[in-house]
């Protein structure tokens, strides 16, 4: 029998979804559970099954297109079955659950139209701008006007005369023109070593439907929780030290090699069990505090950011917490996070240390009252317990609450045993 593939809701709050990339073409037999296509939804772009078999015989929705629940996606057919009379054309969408209006932007009724190339509009150059390269003013038989000094220094120096403007009697090229003229000519660095950077025409690039939502909410968790912000200096030399061993045993014996966010992931988690009030939520009326610790991680991916979530993190291991993490990024990355794999999360975990970032503030991610912000490593001097100024190694992590949840001294407290944990690593281990 004749069945249609609707778009399903593959989020709590997905309204519409962009159809990205099909996996089967017309024609293609079709199994039940079968992945059939790939779809953008408000949180991330994840593989889409088929819920039914057969032959799939039409496409109705372009990659690319943007549709609301419910619509009709493709037509499948049992082998041998006739296809309806109308098939050629998709029926009306039926009405389906949408999102909340809160999770809706005002401005989704005058979204950029959306095409397959982005539309680029180049930038317009006052009339009165000089084009990168003029070239130089030649004589009725094309050759170029220069003097024979000129000429000389060009040949010397590797300079193109006919990329240089010249600034004498009828444009001619001068000695001047030449020295002032980088290697080969033209516009450039001043002593020609590096390419000059090339124009490129402004780009209007359509949001897609994750990149939506990461700015509504984040909008909204600036506007409307209080943030305040604490920093604290960790010393890192035992840290590293206990890191290197730790590889070094683990590689001989066949196993992986721990990150440094390995460690600070199980720092959080028996920080956070030690100080539980910044594992909350506010709910209006009362906190909800959170009986799992439950730790999200941020993991960047072409889209934007995703915060896939190691559940009952208090129950695992440095090693647990590194493969399950490494599981969770690497599905994040090819798209194949579950919508349940992002949702839940009591605190978060966002580090930039691999980038070179020393500190920075995080917005929280709501409903959470908390979030780490990450630094980077770095070797510095530092004076120790002598009053001798010697190498050491640090790391600046900060916390973003949410001050209707935590309080001052609650944050600090929350820190001094996250520092305690990172600058006494054995007990990540014990």
């Amino acid at each position: 029998m004749a069945a249609y593939l609707k778009m399903p809701k593959l989020s709590d709050t997905m309204s519409e979804g962009t159809l990205v990339k099909w996996l089967k073409k017309e024609g293609d037999t079709v199994a039940m559970d079968e992945d059939i296509a790939e779809v953008e939804t408000d949180k991330a772009t994840m593989t889409m099954p088929s819920f039914d078999e057969g032959i799939l015989h039409k496409i109705y929705v372009k990659e690319g297109d943007t549709v609301a629940l419910g619509a009709t996606l493709a037509l499948i057919l049992e082998p041998g079955e006739e296809p309806p009379s109308d098939a050629e054309k998709a029926p009306a969408a039926e009405a389906t659950e949408s999102a909340s209006p809160k999770t809706e932007s005002k401005t989704e009724d005058k979204k950029p139209e959306a095409t397959s190339e982005t539309k680029t509009t180049p930038s317009a150059a006052p009339s009165t701008a000089k084009p990168a390269t003029v070239p130089a003013t030649t004589s009725p038989g094309g050759r170029i006007k220069a003097s024979p000094l000129a000429r000389k220094l060009a040949e010397e120096n590797g300079v193109d005369l006919r990329r240089v403007q010249g600034t004498g009697p009828g444009g001619r090229i001068t000695k001047k023109d030449v020295q002032n003229a980088p290697a080969g000519g033209g516009g450039g660095s001043a002593i020609g070593l590096l390419p000059s950077p090339g124009s490129r025409p402004d780009q209007t690039l359509p949001l897609s439907g994750m990149r939506r939502v990461i700015a509504q909410r984040l909008l909204e968790s600036k506007t409307t929780i209080p943030h305040f912000y604490l920093n604290i200096e960790i010393d890192t030399e035992p840290l590293m030290t206990l890191r290197t061993q730790v590889n070094a045993a683990s590689s001989a014996n066949g196993g992986p090699k721990y990150t440094v966010n390995d460690f600070v992931m199980r720092a959080t988690v028996l920080a956070t069990d030690a100080v539980p009030a910044v594992n909350a939520s506010f709910q209006g009326d009362a906190i909800l505090q959170h009986g799992e610790i439950n730790l999200s991680v941020a993991v960047a991916i072409d889209d934007g950011l995703v915060t896939p979530v190691i559940r009952s993190a208090q129950h695992k291991t440095i090693k647990d917490l590194s493969s399950e993490l490494k599981d969770l990024a690497t599905r994040a990355k090819d798209k194949k996070l579950a919508p349940a794999e992002m949702q839940g999360g009591t605190i978060t975990i966002s580090n930039l240390g691999a980038f070179g970032i020393g500190h920075f503030d995080a917005i929280i991610n709501p409903p959470q009252a908390a979030i780490l912000a990450i630094g980077t490593i770095t070797k510095q001097a530092v004076v120790n317990e002598f009053n001798q100024v010697v190498p050491g190694q640090r790391m600046w992590i900060g916390l973003s609450c949410d001050h209707r949840v935590i309080d001052g001294a609650v944050g600090a407290r929350f820190l001094s045993e996250l520092k305690r944990f990172l600058e006494n690593p054995f007990l990540l281990i014990a």
